[in-house]
C-alpha cells in the first residue's frame, strides 16, 4: 500500500491560507471562527480581545478565560496578554468529531468584574492526513469461468477518514486483459469499485489473475492506498445469492439490552445443494464500532445486539452485511442496514459551577451575582431541554442569561448574625419522561460586615471597693459582646475623660484594653470619697469603628481605720486631765463627760465608753453611751482625796480600735474657782492670782463688765418698760426670775465665784437685779452686782426653773484670776452613731 507525501511547508502555508479564508467574523452575541486540523501548539486562531471589544490590559485582572467541562480536553487556550485565542495542543478532526460533518468546538468564554459570558463556536477544518487504506492488502476473489461478459463483481471499499473532497474520491484498477472497472457512488456520496468481466474467462488457460487496485482521494495533494486482488477462476456456479432488497432500515431505542433482534436478514440462491446453501456475515469493511455492537448469525441471517447503544455518541449506525453461498466460484452480494437509535431519557442534567464569588459581603445589594451555572443534558428532544430552579427559603433566585447557561444572584439583603452562611440547592430537571434531575448544593458563605455596635451584659455596674485598697488591685470587670466577627468583633476597652474631685479620672482607675479588667491606680479614702462615677467604653475594629458606653458606679466601703479621738476633756500641757469634786456629792453626781468622735461611719463609729482603770472602781461609773462620768456613792472619810481614772473609748469595728483618757480627780471639801478641764476654756499656766498683773488685768476686766452690764441694765430697763404699757403684768416676777444672792449653796446647780463668799467689812450685801431677756419665754438675764465692780459676776441665759441636781452645769468653773463667771451645760456626745460630715472633716485634721 502506498502513501501521499507527508505535510510540508508548502502544506503548512495553505492551512493558515485557508484558516484565514474561513475564519468567520464575529457576530453579536457569538463568535464563530475556523482553524485547520493538526496545527501545532501556539498557532493563531482569533484575536478574541479585539472582536470581543475588551480591553486586552485588564484581561488578566478580570480573570478573562475558557469554562469547559471537567475532564474535557483543552483543545484551544487564550493568551491573557494579548487577548489571542491559540491552539493548545494538536486537534485531530477524526479523533474529536466521530461523525462526519461540519465539526465544531463550543467555547464559553468569562470575564468578570463585571460577570459577562460570550460563546464562541470553532470549525475544525479537515485536511487531507489521511491516506485511503483498504481493510486487507490482498482479496481473494473467486469468478466462476462461467461468468457471462459484463458481470460486477463488488470490492472492498477502501476507508478515509478524512472527509468531503479529501475522503475516497475514485478507483483505479491496474491494466490487464480480463477486467475493467466502475467506480459507483452510494446514496451518502461515498465511493465504492465494482470489478467488470470484460473477456471471457478460461480457466483452463488461466486459473489466476492478479490486479491492483488503487482507491485515491480528492486531497491536494492526493493520497492513495493499494490492495492486491486475486482473482481465481473456479468451476461454474453460475447462481449468486440475492437479498429481498438492497437496503434495509430499522429502529432501535437507545436502552435495548443486548441479544435483542435487530433484524432477520433475507437473501436467496437458484441454486442446489452446497451452491445454494447461504452464509451471512458483515464485509470486509464494516467498521470496528459496528462489530462491537452487532453480530450477524452465519446460518439464520439475524443480526443481534451485541454491545450497549448511546444515541448520544451515534444516532445511526450503517452495517454492511454479505451473503454468500457455499458452492464453488461463490460470489458474495452485498445489502446495507441502516439502523436508527430512538433516544431514551438516560442521561440526568450535569450541573458545572463556572464561575463563584464567594463569601459574598452581607451588606451586598439585591441582584449580585454569586455564580454563573450551566448545564447541560447529552438527550436530544424533551429529554434533553433541562429548567433549573434553587431551592425554597432562600435568598437567591437563578436568571437565564443563555440557553442551558443560568446566574445565581442575591432577592434581598443578607444578615451574617442571623444566617452566617448559607447551603443553596440548585435542582436541574429535564422534560423527559419520566423525568431525571441533579441536585448540586453551593455553600455561600456570608463575608462579616461591621454593622453591630457592642453591646455590654449589663446596663450599668455598680462596684463595692473596700477603703484603703492596694493600688493596683483589680476591683472589677465589664464585658460586651459584638455580634460580628473576626477583626469587627475584637473590643477594646477605655475609660472616658473626665474629673473625680478635680483630679483626672485616669488617676483613680485604669482599665485592660483587651480584657476589660479594672484596677484601682490609688488607695481610695472612704473619709475623703464616697463613690464616684466612670464612663467605659467598648469599641470594635471595624472600619468605621462602632462603640457604646456603661456607667460604672463605684462605692467605696468603710473600714474601720480611724480610732477614736477624744475631744474632751483635753489635757493642759500635756499633762493628766484633773477635775475637782466635792465631798458633799451625792450619788448620781455628774463628775463630767468624756467626748469622743470617730471619722469612721456605720457600726465603725459607734462609740462605747468603759472605765478601764481607777483607784475605786465603786466609787465612779461612766455611762456607755454618753461617756457621763458620775459618782456612784457618797465619799467616806477613808476615800483617797485624789482618784486616778483611765476611761477608755472604744469603736464599734472589726477589729476595734479604741483611744484612753487619764483623769486625775481631786476631792475637795469646798469648790474652788478653778477651771475644769472639762472645759473648753484653758488658761495659760503662767497666769496666777498671787501675780500683781492678775490683779491689774482683773481690774480691767472687771471696768470693762461693769460698763457692758450698766447698758444692758439700761436697754433692759428701756425694753421692760415699753413692754408694760403693751402688756399688764408682764415683768420680772419672782416665779420667773430669782435674783443671785451674795453666795449661794451649791445644791441648786449655780457655782458662784468664791471671791464673793465672804465680802469685806463696811460694804454690804450684793444687789441683784433681775432683768427680763428678750429671748424665748422661760429666760432672762441674771445680773449680781456686788459692791466691787471687780467681784461681779454675769451668767447668761439661765433657764427660770429651778435647777435639777448637777446636770446642767457640771463643768461650770471660775478661771482664778478673773471675776467673768460662765455658766454652760456639758456638751453630751452624739448619740447617732454617724458622725456629721463637718465633725468628720474636722477629725482629718488629727
Amino acid at each position: 500500500m502506498g502513501a501521499g507525501a507527508g505535510p510540508g511547508r508548502g502544506q503548512l502555508f495553505l492551512r493558515t491560507l485557508l484558516f484565514l479564508l474561513l475564519a468567520g467574523s464575529p457576530a453579536r452575541g457569538q463568535l464563530r471562527y475556523a482553524v485547520p486540523e493538526e496545527l501545532e501548539h501556539g498557532a493563531f486562531v482569533a484575536n478574541l480581545g479585539e472582536d470581543l471589544g475588551l480591553d486586552v490590559s485588564t484581561l488578566s485582572a478580570r480573570r478573562f478565560r475558557i469554562v469547559s467541562r471537567a475532564g474535557a480536553r483543552q483543545h484551544l487556550e487564550v493568551n491573557l496578554e494579548n487577548g489571542i485565542l491559540f491552539v493548545n495542543e494538536r486537534i485531530d478532526r477524526e479523533e474529536v468529531c466521530e461523525a462526519g460533518g461540519t465539526c465544531l468546538l463550543h467555547l464559553q468564554l468569562l470575564v468578570e468584574s463585571p460577570l459577562e459570558l460570550y460563546r464562541v463556536e470553532v470549525e475544525v477544518l479537515d485536511i487531507n492526513d489521511h491516506a485511503p487504506t483498504f481493510p486487507w492488502q490482498e482479496y481473494v476473489l473467486e469468478v466462476a469461468e462461467s461468468a457471462v461478459l459484463g458481470a460486477r463483481f463488488p470490492l472492498e471499499s477502501a476507508q478515509d477518514p478524512d472527509v468531503g473532497t479529501n475522503s475516497v474520491h475514485t478507483y483505479r484498477l491496474s491494466p490487464n486483459g480480463f477486467f475493467s472497472l466502475e467506480v459507483q457512488t452510494r446514496s451518502d456520496a461515498s465511493k465504492f469499485a465494482e470489478l467488470v468481466l470484460e473477456r471471457a474467462l478460461d480457466r483452463e488457460q488461466q486459473r489466476v489473475h492478479r490486479v491492483l487496485l488503487t482507491a485515491v482521494d480528492g486531497g491536494v495533494p492526493e493520497r492513495s492506498g493499494t490492495a492486491h486482488i486475486l482473482v481465481t477462476v473456479l468451476d461454474a456456479n453460475d447462481n449468486v445469492p440475492a437479498f429481498d432488497q438492497p437496503s434495509y432500515g430499522v429502529s432501535l431505542p437507545e436502552d435495548a439490552p443486548a441479544g435483542t433482534l435487530v433484524i432477520q436478514l433475507n437473501a436467496t440462491d437458484l441454486d442446489e445443494g452446497p451452491n445454494g446453501e447461504i452464509e451471512y456475515s458483515f464485509s470486509g469493511h464494516a467498521p470496528p464500532r459496528v462489530r462491537e455492537l452487532f453480530h450477524v448469525e452465519p446460518r439464520s441471517g439475524q443480526v443481534l445486539l451485541k454491545g450497549r447503544l448511546d444515541y448520544e455518541r451515534a444516532s445511526i449506525h450503517e452495517l454492511y452485511v454479505q451473503a454468500k453461498d457455499r458452492g464453488p466460484s461463490a460470489v458474495a452480494v452485498h445489502c446495507r442496514v441502516l439502523v436508527h437509535l430512538l433516544d431514551v431519557n438516560d442521561n440526568a442534567p450535569e450541573v458545572t459551577l463556572t464561575s463563584v464569588s464567594t463569601p459574598v459581603l452581607e451588606d451586598a445589594p439585591p441582584g449580585t451575582v454569586i455564580a454563573v451555572i450551566s448545564v447541560l443534558d447529552r438527550d436530544s428532544g424533551d429529554n434533553g431541554r433541562v429548567s433549573c430552579e434553587v431551592g425554597p427559603n432562600v435568598p437567591f433566585e437563578l436568571r437565564s442569561s443563555f440557553r442551558n447557561y443560568y446566574t445565581l444572584v442575591t432577592t434581598q439583603a443578607l444578615d451574617r448574625e442571623v444566617v452566617p452562611e448559607y447551603n443553596v440547592s440548585i435542582t436541574a430537571r429535564d422534560m423527559g419522561s419520566p423525568a431525571l434531575l441533579t441536585r448540586s448544593t453551593l455553600t455561600i458563605p456570608v463575608s462579616d460586615v461591621n454593622d453591630n455596635a457592642p453591646r455590654f451584659l449589663q446596663p450599668s455596674y455598680s462596684v463595692y471597693v473596700m477603703e484603703n485598697n492596694a493600688p493596683g488591685a483589680s476591683i472589677c470587670s465589664v464585658s460586651a459582646l459584638d455580634p460580628d466577627c473576626q477583626q469587627n468583633a475584637y473590643l477594646s476597652y477605655s475609660i472616658a475623660e473626665g474629673h473625680i474631685h478635680g483630679m483626672p479620672v485616669g488617676t483613680y482607675v485604669s482599665i485592660n484594653s483587651d480584657s476589660g479588667h479594672m484596677y484601682a491606680l490609688r488607695s481610695l479614702d472612704y473619709e475623703q470619697i464616697r463613690s464616684f462615677q466612670i464612663q467605659v467604653q467598648a469599641q470594635d475594629a471595624g472600619f468605621p469603628p462602632l462603640s457604646a458606653n456603661v456607667t460604672v458606679h463605684i462605692f467605696v466601703l468603710d473600714q474601720n481605720d480611724n480610732a477614736p479621738v477624744i475631744v474632751s476633756p483635753m489635757p493642759r500641757n500635756g499633762s493628766v486631765a484633773t477635775e475637782l469634786v466635792p465631798r458633799a456629792a451625792r450619788p448620781g453626781y455628774l463628775v463630767g463627760t468624756v467626748s469622743a468622735v470617730d471619722a469612721d461611719a456605720g457600726l465603725n463609729s459607734r462609740l462605747s465608753y468603759q472605765l478601764l482603770q481607777a483607784t475605786d472602781f465603786t466609787l465612779f461609773s461612766v455611762a456607755p453611751d454618753t461617756g457621763e462620768l458620775r459618782t456612784l456613792r457618797t465619799f467616806l472619810e477613808q476615800d483617797a482625796n485624789r482618784q486616778q481614772l483611765v476611761v477608755q473609748v472604744r469603736d464599734g469595728g472589726q477589729p476595734a480600735l479604741s483611744a484612753t483618757v487619764s483623769l486625775l480627780l481631786s476631792v475637795v471639801e469646798t469648790m474652788p474657782q478653778t477651771l475644769s478641764d472639762f472645759s473648753e476654756f484653758s488658761l495659760p499656766p503662767e497666769v496666777s492670782s498671787s501675780s500683781p498683773l492678775t490683779l491689774y488685768l482683773l481690774v480691767s476686766l472687771g471696768s470693762i463688765s461693769f460698763t457692758f452690764l450698766l447698758a444692758i441694765l439700761i436697754l433692759t430697763a428701756i425694753r421692760c418698760r415699753g413692754e408694760r404699757r403693751s402688756r399688764q403684768g408682764d415683768s420680772c416676777s419672782p416665779p420667773r426670775c430669782h435674783c443671785c444672792p451674795v453666795s449661794r449653796p451649791s445644791s441648786d446647780g449655780l457655782k458662784t465665784s468664791n471671791l464673793t463668799a465672804q465680802p469685806p467689812a463696811g460694804t454690804t450685801a450684793a444687789t441683784c437685779l433681775d432683768v427680763p431677756a428678750g429671748g424665748p419665754p422661760g429666760y432672762c438675764y441674771k445680773v449680781c452686782l456686788g459692791p466691787e465692780s471687780a467681784q461681779s459676776d454675769f451668767m447668761f441665759l439661765k433657764p427660770c426653773s429651778p435647777p435639777r441636781n448637777n446636770e446642767k452645769d457640771p463643768g461650770k468653773r471660775s478661771r482664778p484670776d478673773q471675776h467673768l463667771q460662765v455658766s454652760k451645760e456639758a456638751k453630751q456626745p452624739n448619740t447617732d452613731w454617724l458622725p456629721p460630715s463637718t465633725q468628720r472633716a474636722a477629725l482629718k485634721r488629727y
